[in-house]
C-alpha cells in the first residue's frame, strides 16, 4: 500500500491541490446555468430531484469534483509518460507569450460581440445584460481550470500517447508531429463537444451557429493546447482564464 501510494503520490497531489477549486468552480457553474434554465426546464429538473434547488448545485458541485479528480490523476500520470508535463513554474518568456495568447483568444472570443451578436438573434439576446458574478466564477474556475484539465491535461495527453504507441512506438518521446496532431484534435473535440449545449440554446445548428462554435472553441483550444505543449499546464489554465477575463471585461465596457 505504501509502495503504490509513493507511486501515486505526485498525481495524488496534484488532484488534492485541485479539489478547491473544482468544488468553488462547480458550485458557481451550477448557480450560473440553473439562472440560464429556462422556467419549463427548471420544473422538469425539481420534479426529478424532489424540488431541491440546493441538490441542483450540489450535484453540479460534486460533478466537477469527480472530473477534476479523475481527469486531474490519470491526466497527471499520462503526461508525465509523454513529457508533456513540465515543472510548475512561472518564467518570463512563456508568461510573455502567455499573455499575448491571453489577448488573443479574448479578442477571438469578441467576435461574437463585433459580428456574431448581428447574424444570430439568440446570441444578441445574451448581451442584454452584463455579466454576472456567478458566470465571472464559472468562466475563470472551471472553463479556465477544469476544462483545461479535461481537454490538455487529460485528452490531448491520451491522444498523444496512443498516436505514440501505435505509429512510433520505437521512439523514445511522440514526435513533435505527434504532440501537434493531438493539439489539433482535442481542440476540436472541444469545439465539437459545445454543440449540444449550442443546439439546447439555439434549437438547430445552423451554418453560421457551427461556425460560431467552431471559431470561439477551436482557436482558443489550439492556443491552449499549445501552451501546454511548450511550457506547461499552468500557463494554458492562465491564457483560458484570461481569455474570459479580457472578453468579459470588453463586454462590459461596450454595454
Amino acid at each position: 500500500m505504501t509502495a503504490l501510494l509513493n507511486q501515486y503520490k505526485k498525481p495524488l497531489l496534484f488532484v488534492l491541490a485541485l479539489a478547491p477549486i473544482a468544488i468553488v468552480g462547480g458550485f458557481f457553474t451550477g448557480v450560473y446555468g440553473w439562472a440560464e434554465l429556462t422556467d419549463d426546464v427548471k420544473r422538469q429538473i425539481l420534479a426529478q430531484i424532489g424540488n431541491n434547488q440546493s441538490l441542483y448545485y450540489l450535484i453540479t458541485t460534486m460533478q466537477t469534483l469527480i472530473y477534476a479528480l479523475i481527469f486531474g490523476f490519470f491526466g497527471y500520470i499520462l503526461s508525465e509518460k509523454t513529457g508533456l508535463m513540465k515543472p510548475v513554474r512561472f518564467e518570463k518568456k512563456p508568461m510573455l507569450v502567455t499573455i499575448g495568447m491571453t489577448l488573443f483568444t479574448g479578442l477571438v472570443l469578441c467576435t461574437d460581440l463585433f459580428y456574431f451578436k448581428n447574424h444570430i438573434p439568440q446570441v444578441a439576446a445574451l448581451y442584454q445584460g452584463k455579466p454576472s458574478f456567478a458566470y465571472w466564477m464559472a468562466s475563470v474556475l472551471y472553463g479556465g481550470v477544469i476544462e483545461e484539465i479535461m481537454l490538455r491535461l487529460f485528452m490531448m495527453s491520451l491522444i498523444a500517447c496512443i498516436a505514440w504507441k501505435i505509429f512510433f512506438r520505437r521512439e523514445a518521446a511522440p514526435p513533435t508531429g505527434v504532440m501537434i496532431a493531438a493539439n489539433i484534435i482535442a481542440a476540436l473535440l472541444f469545439a465539437a463537444g459545445h454543440l449540444p449545449s449550442a443546439m439546447q440554446m439555439f434549437g438547430e445548428i445552423t451554418p453560421m451557429i457551427l461556425l460560431r462554435c467552431f471559431l470561439l472553441n477551436g482557436a482558443g483550444g489550439l492556443a491552449f493546447g499549445y501552451l501546454y505543449r511548450k511550457y506547461g499546464i499552468q500557463y494554458s489554465m492562465m491564457a483560458h482564464a484570461g481569455a474570459h477575463i479580457v472578453w468579459k471585461i470588453i463586454w462590459i465596457i461596450l454595454l
